[in-house]
This record gives C-alpha cells, sequence and structure tokens, in this order.
C-alpha cells in the first residue's frame, strides 16, 4: 500500500530552469509497480596520500625469498631496501619506511573492506557504513581555501564505487565519499581548462547560486515526510549539493585570475589502464603539474581498489599473471613473494620517478625544492593479503617541515598509524593533538 509521501523515481528538485536528479530513496514508487591564494608566509605546504590494494610479500628473515619482501632488512639508520624498494635508493635521504603501524579500530574489518578507512582510520559502522573525514580532507579544511582547487582526488577506477570497495580514498566532513577522477584527460581539463574565464561561463556560475538555494529549500521541505533512512540519504543528498554550491563559488573568486598555460602534448592524455606503462606515468605527471602550477596542494591517489577494478590486470605487463589479487594470495607459495614483489618494485619505480621530478624543481629562494615540502604518504592497508596490520607505509618529503629521514622505523601494535597522522598535521602547522584514535605523534620523524 502506497503511503500519502510515496515519491516517483522521476521526481526532480528544480529552481532557475534547472533540475537536479533525487537519489534513490525507500519512499520513491518502484518503477515495476508504478578564494584567491591567500597572504602567507613561508613555502606553500602540500600533501599526496597513495593507496594501493592487497597487501605485499613479508617472508621472514630466513625464507630465501626475503629480498622479494616489502620492508627492508634491518631498523633504525642501519638497514637495507630489498629489491622491491631499490628504485627509492637515489631518494632515501627523503623518505622514512615504517613497519607495525595499522589502524587498531579496522582490524577486526574484512581485509579488503579497509581501503574506505586508509586515511579514515574509522571502522564502518555495520548497517550504514558510514565513514569519518580523511586525511587529506582534514587538511583541506584548513589549506584549501589558498589554491583554485580545494583538492583532487583521482584513482585508476573513478566514482566512488562500493561501500567497503571504494574507489576514492577521499571522504567529506560527514564521511561521504568523494568521487574520483581517473581520465587523464579529463583531469587535465579539470586542471587546465581555460574555458573557466569565459563570459558564457561567468553568467551560468553567477546564476549557479540561486538554482542550488532553491534546490536545497525544496529538499529540506521534502525530508520531513520521510522516514529515517530516506531522511539520512537526503542529508548526503543535501551535502553534495553543498559541495557543488561551495566549488561554484570558489570558481567565482578566480575567475579573474588566468589558468597556468601548460603543454598538454608532454603528457599521454589518451592513456588508460589498458596500457599501465603509459597510464600511471600520466597521472603522476598530473600530479605533478598540479603542484607544480599551484592550482591544488591536496591530492589522494588510489592504485586499483579491493573490488573490481582495471587495475588488476597491470600485472600483466611485466609478464606475471594479470591478477593482482591472485599474485597477492599466493605471496607465500614458492616463488610467489618474488612475483608479486617485482609489481610491488614496478609500482615503486613510478613513484620515485614522482619524487624525484618534484626534487628536480626548485622553489623559493632558499635553494630547497618542492619535495622539501610536500608530505608524500604511499601504502597499503593491509600487510599480507586480508590481514589489517602492520600496514606497509613510507613518507616522502617535508624537510622543509622539519621532518628527518633515511631510516625505517618499526613499531608495535599499541601504536596507531593515526599517530603517523597527527605528526603529518603538525608538520603543516596544521593545529592539533589527536586524529580518531592516535596517542600523540609517531616518534623518529623529527
Amino acid at each position: 500500500m502506497k503511503k500519502p509521501w510515496n515519491i516517483n523515481r522521476r521526481t526532480l528538485l528544480r529552481g532557475a530552469g534547472a533540475s537536479l536528479a533525487l537519489p534513490w530513496l525507500e519512499g520513491m514508487i518502484s518503477t515495476a509497480s508504478a578564494s584567491p591564494i591567500s597572504a602567507g608566509s613561508g613555502l606553500p605546504k602540500r600533501l599526496c596520500c597513495v593507496m594501493f590494494p592487497f597487501g605485499v610479500a613479508v617472508p621472514s628473515d630466513k625464507d630465501p625469498a626475503r629480498q622479494w619482501g616489502w620492508f627492508p632488512t634491518g631498523e633504525g639508520k642501519d638497514y637495507q631496501l630489498t629489491n622491491v624498494l631499490q628504485p627509492l635508493q637515489p631518494l632515501m635521504d627523503d623518505v622514512s619506511i615504517f613497519s607495525g603501524l595499522s589502524h587498531p579500530r579496522c582490524r577486526t574489518m574484512n581485509g579488503h573492506d579497509t581501503g574506505d578507512t586508509f586515511l579514515t582510520a574509522n571502522n564502518l559502522e555495520q548497517g550504514t557504513y558510514r565513514n569519518t573525514i580523511s586525511l587529506d580532507q582534514y587538511v583541506a579544511k584548513e589549506l584549501g581555501e589558498k589554491t583554485r582547487l580545494s583538492s583532487l582526488t583521482l584513482s585508476t577506477d573513478g566514482g566512488v564505487g562500493p561501500r567497503t570497495r571504494t574507489t576514492t580514498l577521499s571522504y567529506s566532513e560527514k564521511g561521504q565519499p568523494i568521487p574520483a577522477l581517473e581520465s587523464p584527460k579529463l583531469i587535465f581539463q579539470r586542471l587546465f581548462g581555460q574555458d573557466d574565464a569565459s563570459k558564457n561561463n561567468r553568467a551560468r556560475l553567477e546564476n549557479s547560486g540561486s538554482i542550488l538555494d532553491l534546490v536545497l529549500d525544496q529538499s529540506k521541505s521534502l525530508k520531513r515526510n520521510l522516514g529515517k533512512a530516506d531522511q539520512m540519504k537526503m542529508e548526503e543528498f543535501e551535502t553534495s549539493v553543498r559541495d557543488v554550491e561551495q566549488r561554484v563559488d570558489r570558481a567565482q573568486e578566480w575567475l579573474n585570475i588566468p589558468l597556468p598555460e601548460v603543454d598538454a602534448s608532454s603528457i599521454a592524455l589518451d592513456a588508460n589502464p589498458e596500457a599501465p606503462e603509459e597510464y600511471l606515468t600520466a597521472m603522476y605527471d598530473l600530479l605533478f603539474l598540479a603542484y607544480q602550477t599551484d592550482i591544488t596542494r591536496i591530492s589522494s591517489f588510489q592504485l586499483g581498489s579491493y573490488g573490481p577494478s582495471r587495475a588488476r590486470t597491470f600485472p600483466g605487463i611485466l609478464g606475471l599473471d594479470p591478477d593482482w589479487h591472485g599474485l597477492a594470495h599466493k605471496a607465500g607459495k614458492k616463488g610467489g613473494a618474488e612475483n608479486i614483489g617485482k609489481f610491488d618494485q614496478f609500482m615503486a619505480g613510478h613513484l620515485a620517478r614522482f619524487l624525484q621530478r618534484l626534487k628536480d624543481t626548485p622553489e623559493g629562494d632558499s635553494g630547497s625544492n618542492l619535495l622539501d615540502s610536500t608530505l608524500v604518504l604511499y601504502g597499503s592497508s593491509n600487510s599480507k593479503t586480508h590481514q589489517n596490520v602492520n600496514y606497509p607505509l613510507l613518507l616522502a618529503g617535508g624537510k622543509e617541515l622539519g621532518l628527518k629521514h633515511n631510516h625505517f622505523l618499526k613499531f608495535d601494535s599499541k601504536t596507531p598509524m593515526s599517530n603517523l597522522f597527527v605528526t603529518m598535521l603538525q608538520a603543516m602547522n596544521i593545529e592539533t593533538e589527536s586524529f580518531v584514535d592516535s596517542t600523540g605523534p609517531l616518534n623518529g620523524l623529527s
């Protein structure tokens, strides 16, 4: 029996000649039945967070395959990189590697659910799977207003994906996933599209505020007649509209400031995951250019997904089984550590190239470079596949932010990964003493 507040799926919220489609709500009738850059002191502070799924090989010290394990041998300053992270050797004065860190609240979760929590440290609530704000967006709240784009969210698969099998690392203040971009061509247009200052675009932006006001006013009226679950979905919808509103406001502020001119021919904008080498090169090139031109200072990049992903076949480029998940599962079998290790080495090589480009780019008058004021977090939310402890993690950059590197720091299970987040936030001059379950800053980086 229909309730008096049943809504037709085609219902739109309208205003000023424009409309926005509602999200799917339980109360719907089934179709089957019916600011410019702020002044500030010092060099810009930047953050980049990169995550890959499925974990790594973790052979014991006595295992003949130890050189294909992800973690170095030794400890502290007395460490040696294995084959896997050798591409980073020339950069180790700017890199710290960690073992033992993880998110305590996430250790009991399903082994492939934790991609959603890599930057949030939050145990997803059963039923709603509601998340909390991610590290990058926490930083964007503080520093994002200084650039044309408050942050940049990328992944190899784009969008948000299903809950527990996310295709984005970024979550808003209300824990809602922020859609990721995956096409190099579209990302380039988002960063450097030259039509933003056109008169037509100006008129559209100036009119958008009134449209969004009307849409939000109608949604509030509608929400009063909805059930609890639908009210929650409408709250998410309203938050999305507000996010659009904020982007409109930001775009209006920047209309009179010319975009930097970038040579598009220097990037393989037509690359796609069918060609992993070219695709990863293009994605990291775009991240580099976003920082070099100061379009944004905050980014996240999810490389693969714990769910279905176009990146799962990436190992095939090395002549390996084109099944990333399968390689990770076989890491403990004969030859398995070497196979997954070679692929992890391939990914470390792309990371190293990105870091080197930042390091080779001078900034300021003191002889520093882009990497010196940039924090790059890289790792996975599994150690061995399905194991939510001992995440393989490294942090690069930040010399101008007071960080010291070139060591392999080991921690026990009592030290949450959020302690690393606190250290990163404090290095960026964001006043905070805690992040989720942290117990303080991480020892050893200052």
